[in-house]
């Protein structure tokens, strides 16, 4: 079965009353955890992003007090975990500064985790990969905003 594209979808939806086009998205948010998780976003906290980024660092923050940091293989599987998890809020959002926002947190949580990252290349690379995805989402924001995040990516190079 091959897909419609975007427009054809789009075109579709358009001419169908808007009792079937309810009926197409539960039945959509019915199979698929994240189609749930991004239709919630959209109705109950697009509206109120600094309490979405709020609610994401709070999840955050209990990702990684439970970390298990006595195994490293263990420790790197979990902050490939949370970093899934902030990637598909960021998605969720749509918007580069929340984007910003959120791998920042994951950085500076990151850094503040009292394991040696330089004696471990795979979670220096983690770090490094997230520093380098912040600069170039920097570049896509108002230069008043990279002026604003310069401070914040200095300590995070440090």
């Amino acid at each position: 079965m091959k897909a419609a594209s975007l427009s054809e979808l789009r075109n579709e939806l358009n001419h169908l009353p808007p009792e079937v086009v309810m009926d197409l998205c539960i039945r959509l948010i019915k199979y698929k955890k994240e189609n749930k998780e991004l239709l919630s976003y959209l109705l109950f906290e697009a509206d109120d992003e600094p309490a979405f980024i709020e609610g994401v660092c709070k999840e955050v923050d209990g990702l990684f007090k439970e970390i298990n940091r006595r195994n490293i293989s263990q420790t790197k599987k979990s902050l490939q975990k949370i970093l899934r998890i902030v990637a598909k809020y960021a998605k969720y959002s749509g918007q580069k500064r929340t984007e910003v926002d959120l791998h920042i947190y994951f950085c500076q949580k990151l850094r503040a985790m009292p394991i040696p990252r330089s004696k471990n290349s795979v979670i220096e690379k983690i770090y490094t990969r997230q520093f380098f995805k912040i600069r170039k989402l920097l570049e896509a924001l108002h230069p008043d905003l990279q002026y604003d995040y310069e401070e914040v990516m200095v300590k995070l190079a440090l």
